[in-house]
């Protein structure tokens, strides 16, 4: 588990700007509803950590958010652009960043040339300006001397760093992490979260579904809960932890918390 390294959480610093908004957003695999009337609205500047049981709709409800995922009725908006249009998913993926479980890293480019790839491609950056904002990115995740490594050359903490610095390459106004640690051997889990939690100290929006309950406890200005689809309970961090209200929240956090 990761373990706080300051004594306080960190101030909530979200605006009164709504930048992701969700209404009765409903998805389903034949008979199986996975999202079932998702109601929510994230705030700019706004971290989020969305937790529950496996199967809860939480890895589904972020690759809703940037159109990875469609779902079949409800509302959902990022930055006023509706996800329920291609046109309007394709702006939405241009302007959120996704770290995903695995790393997906092009294991036959650099770190460097991994980070280059779409601020060129999509963004139509010169190479020139996607080299230094790659190496800036790659010396704030704490990999500047590992810019011309393969992914091959790297540790899984590392990759993920590298994952990390890609998504912000394409200067996202909102990130989505989808349990960025689920995949690292248990000591690489506290510098991979480390630098997220540099990323929620920045101010950007941030998503970040994980079972890293003291990351959750020191990040988040709000906890969200789902179970079964649903959210079942959303309150700030020591709130949910010190008082849960729901007897699945209870028992959620009686198993994560003992392991």
């Amino acid at each position: 588990m990761f373990k706080e390294n300051v004594a306080q959480s960190i101030a909530p610093t979200a605006s009164s700007e709504v930048v992701i908004h969700m209404n009765n957003l409903k998805k389903w695999y034949d008979d199986f509803a996975v999202l079932n009337g998702v109601t929510l609205d994230v705030r700019k500047g706004e971290r989020i950590v969305v937790c529950g049981p496996s199967g809860s709709g939480k890895s589904t409800l972020i690759r809703c958010i940037n159109g990875l995922e469609k779902f079949q009725s409800g509302q959902l908006l990022v930055n006023g652009s509706s996800l329920a249009t291609e046109q309007g998913a394709d702006v939405v993926r241009k302007e959120t960043g996704m770290v995903f479980q695995g790393f997906h890293l092009f294991p036959h480019l650099s770190a460097v040339e991994n980070c280059m790839l779409e601020p060129v491609r999509v963004l139509k950056m010169s190479k020139k300006d996607a080299r230094e904002q790659a190496d800036a990115f790659l010396k704030r995740v704490g990999l500047a001397d590992k810019a011309n490594h393969y992914p091959s050359q790297l540790s899984g903490g590392q990759q993920q760093r590298v994952a990390i610095a890609r998504a912000m390459c394409m200067n996202p106004k909102v990130m989505l992490l989808d349990e960025p640690t689920s995949a690292l051997d248990p000591e690489m889990v506290k510098e991979v979260l480390d630098v997220v939690l540099g990323l929620a100290e920045s101010g950007m929006t941030l998503l970040c579904v994980t079972h890293e309950m003291g990351f959750a406890r020191q990040a988040a200005d709000r906890v969200i809960f789902m179970d079964r689809g649903q959210i079942v309970e959303e309150a700030p961090p020591e709130e949910f932890f010190l008082n849960p209200q729901s007897g699945r929240a209870k028992k959620f956090l009686g198993q994560i918390l003992d392991h």
